[in-house]
């Protein structure tokens, strides 16, 4: 697509297009791609820690402590968006912040809060929920269909 506005453009545009992409600064690509390792490996080794904390200090078993444990992690990220702690983190740390559930959290309390002005229902509401709608009605779609194949399956005997 990039190619077919590069013919459509004047020569004049494109010898510009030219120039701006030799002037543009190379992105550090290894560097990104470890910080993002870095950074969603500590979040996940901490998700692992307290899922531990639960089992042994809480009386959980393993599959039980899984949801005490994203609560955490999303109540930790969102303090640490209350703060402006997180968004300099994920500054550093690029994809790794945003793809675990903490990134979710992120991006929603990063909305409600600076929509808060416009009132909790318009503001807070209205635009925190544009990012979590798509995703939760996706999950909400997707664990449908995957309850009625694990359904299916279990029902003709090809499950567990």
């Amino acid at each position: 697509m990039a190619n077919n506005k590069m013919k459509k453009a004047t020569p004049v545009q494109q010898e510009y297009q030219k120039l701006a992409n030799q002037l543009e600064p190379k992105r550090p690509l290894f560097q990104n791609c470890w910080r993002a390792f870095l950074a969603g490996g500590t979040i996940c080794v901490v998700g692992q820690a307290i899922q531990e904390m639960f089992v042994h200090w809480g009386g959980f078993d393993e599959k039980k402590a899984a949801n005490p444990t994203v609560a955490v992690l999303i109540l930790i990220s969102v303090i640490l968006t209350s703060l402006g702690l997180y968004d300099k983190f994920a500054q550093w740390a690029g994809a790794g912040s945003a793809v675990p559930v903490t990134g979710f959290a992120n991006s929603m309390a990063s909305a409600a809060i600076e929509h808060r002005s416009e009132g909790f229902v318009l503001g807070v509401g209205g635009k925190m929920f544009k990012l979590a709608g798509p995703v939760i009605v996706f999950g909400t779609v997707a664990a449908f269909f995957v309850g009625i194949i694990t359904f299916v399956l279990k029902g003709t005997g090809g499950g567990h």
